[in-house]
């Protein structure tokens, strides 16, 4: 069983390694920051949607700006689209596809940044949110795990993640990415909470 867990991690490690040497991928993770930090300073909100792994996923990204990522900081307004009442409401009444989209309608703004997830990048649900993102003037940030998917051609950036053949690998990068897009829309907004304390030798 020891082997299997080597076998895991080691894989986890190529997929990181890959992106790592990617300069694409890196620039577009710096690009989507900064989307994030201009909506903000211009008291914008972010919203985040995905189905599955990828709500959780869209939930811990909102929960850090409302909350609290390092250090204290005034809280940020970001919107998880994750209300069940909402959710099975406008399935119910719409259609599953519709579930992120009728609340971008009802909440976003233009200027305001939508975080839309999708390990395949084919989510119909995902596709027809950033539409609705994009009729607004939102701007769309996509994190998917498929080059040259449908996600990707709706999107302002689009960060798509070398996780593999399989989607909780791609997920794994995900959280990874969105940590490090709060790391930096934090040095950006609030530069005091990365002041390193040096020594006084």
């Amino acid at each position: 069983m020891i082997e299997y867990v080597k076998n895991s991690l080691a894989d986890a490690q190529s997929a990181l390694n890959r992106f790592l040497g990617d300069e694409t991928n890196l620039r577009s993770v710096v690009d989507a920051a900064g989307l994030l930090v201009s909506s903000f300073r211009k008291s914008g909100k972010a919203f985040s949607c995905g189905n599955g792994g990828s709500m959780c996923d869209a939930m811990h990204f909102a929960e850090e700006f409302t909350g609290r990522f390092r250090n204290n900081r005034p809280g940020i307004a970001a919107i998880a689209i994750s209300d069940p009442t909402h959710i099975t409401c406008v399935a119910n009444d719409y259609g599953y596809d519709q579930v992120f989209s009728r609340y971008i309608e009802a909440h976003g703004r233009q200027g305001d940044v939508l975080l839309a997830i999708s390990t395949s990048g084919k989510s119909e649900s995902i596709l027809v949110a950033a539409g609705a993102a994009r009729q607004l003037g939102m701007q769309v940030i996509g994190l998917t795990g498929t080059p040259g998917s449908p996600l990707q051609g709706l999107c302002d950036v689009c960060i798509c993640s070398p996780g593999g053949a399989y989607a909780d690998r791609v997920q794994e990068m995900h959280i990874k990415i969105i940590h490090i897009l709060l790391e930096l829309v934090e040095r950006d907004l609030f530069p005091e909470n990365y002041i390193s304390i040096k020594s006084t030798e």
